[in-house]
């Protein structure tokens, strides 16, 4: 049965990210990145919370509807005291994180031992942990993967006892990343050195802005297979390389992670850097933060998990029933149909007031001439907030932030 179900998300995945034929050159990219894409992709997720909160202005009353990803927004929106959060994935080891981390936040005795399970992520004790505390609560097929074996037969959830951020899809890109840096003379982590702004500036121009004008740098970053550690399918490629050269939109979007924010509050950018949380000392997500624990505990069993499409599991719900939706990049990812499938969902399931927030690898939205007029004109483009909340968002990833609100009905 866990084959089947595993077997019908892969074929979703392949679904969204497979539009050419197989055996020509991009189609042959899709299914590589595809096959990447099976495992652990992100450990810790990369879109900024407190942008995503300020932007989505949750109430009380909210049912939000996000996309599960790393899990780490999903109980960081809980801060925001929200009613009701579905997170949604295709990926069965993001499934299994989220759940654990929801039954850890509710069943480990302390913030203590929270924090060193996800905070500092590298203690034999966090294993003891899980099996005193967690497992016992987890449902079957979350603890099967938890306690299954990876590709070289270590079980998985020994992750958390050698540094989980280390591991996934995202954190080996990482960790290449820093390979290719210190084989050039580079070492990332000197930016953590940084005491000020200016030094973050100095650090960056002197240390890291020269590799992206290697001849190996540059033909690398040109290759669309060289940032499936990102989660970036070919067809986001082109999208995030827009008519730029690839190192050239690197190199300005790794400065904004570098010198745009202060590293003390850019729990981000001390993840690139120092892949980690600086020991569990550095700057946390809200979830992880002392002062947030008690409430994220209290509110963890708000959260559903689902093993599910965005738009099929919209399509099992009532008419005006959802209040805040996040889609995080995945409508790069989309074809036309798929696009139009999706927010002839939300629209139908959005209450008064309802509001959408994604990313995007360019700058501006995708949506306009390609959702029908009929559907799209439901909606409030937030054009000036959307700059300003690219702007501020620490990840520093994405070329844009958007947010769409619905308009009063006529």
């Amino acid at each position: 049965m866990a084959a089947a179900t595993d077997q019908k998300a892969h074929d979703k995945i392949t679904n969204a990210v497979h539009r050419h034929r197989h055996l020509s050159k991009q189609g042959l990219l899709e299914r590589a990145f595809t096959f990447a894409f099976r495992g652990l992709v992100y450990a810790q997720i990369w879109e900024d919370p407190a942008v995503d909160m300020e932007a989505l202005a949750i109430t009380p009353d909210c049912h939000v509807v996000t996309i599960a990803s790393g899990g780490c927004n999903v109980l960081s929106y809980l801060t925001a005291d929200p009613a009701k959060i579905t997170a949604v994935d295709l990926n069965t080891a993001h499934i299994a994180l989220n759940k654990l981390k929801r039954t850890a936040a509710q069943t480990l005795p302390d913030h203590a031992a929270f924090h060193r399970f996800f905070a500092r992520a590298d203690d034999k004790a966090n294993i003891a942990a899980y099996r005193s505390h967690v497992a016992p609560h987890l449902d079957e097929a979350t603890r099967r993967y938890w306690e299954g074996r990876d590709l070289i037969g270590r079980r998985r959830i020994g992750g958390f006892a050698r540094g989980i951020y280390k591991h996934g899809l995202l954190g080996r890109f990482i960790g290449a990343a820093h390979l290719l840096a210190r084989l050039h003379g580079i070492n990332p982590k000197r930016m953590l050195d940084a005491r000020s702004r200016e030094e973050q500036r100095e650090i960056f121009e002197r240390e890291l802005a020269p590799i992206f004008d290697k001849g190996f740098v540059r033909w690398l970053t040109s290759q669309p297979a060289s940032l499936f550690g990102l989660g970036i399918p070919p067809a986001q490629f082109e999208a995030l390389a827009g008519d730029d050269r690839m190192d050239t939109v690197l190199k300005a979007r790794l400065e904004k992670l570098a010198c745009d924010f202060d590293l003390k509050d850019n729990y981000f950018a001390v993840q690139a850097f120092g892949r980690g949380y600086a020991g569990g000392e550095g700057p946390l997500p809200p979830y992880l933060q002392a002062a947030n624990h008690e409430a994220v505990r209290a509110r963890a069993e708000r959260v559903d998990v689902r093993h599910i499409n965005f738009t099929d599991f919209l399509a099992s719900q009532r008419m005006a029933s959802c209040d805040r939706y996040i889609l995080l990049d995945a409508q790069d990812w989309m074809d036309d149909e798929q696009l139009n499938a999706l927010w002839a969902q939300i629209t139908r399931t959005a209450k008064p007031g309802a509001r959408v927030l994604f990313r995007t690898a360019g700058e501006p939205s995708i949506l306009p001439g390609r959702v029908v007029d009929d559907v799209l004109n439901r909606w409030d483009y937030q054009a000036e907030a959307s700059l300003d909340y690219t702007a501020r968002d620490r990840s520093a990833i994405y070329g844009g932030v958007h947010l769409y609100v619905l308009k009063p009905a006529q």
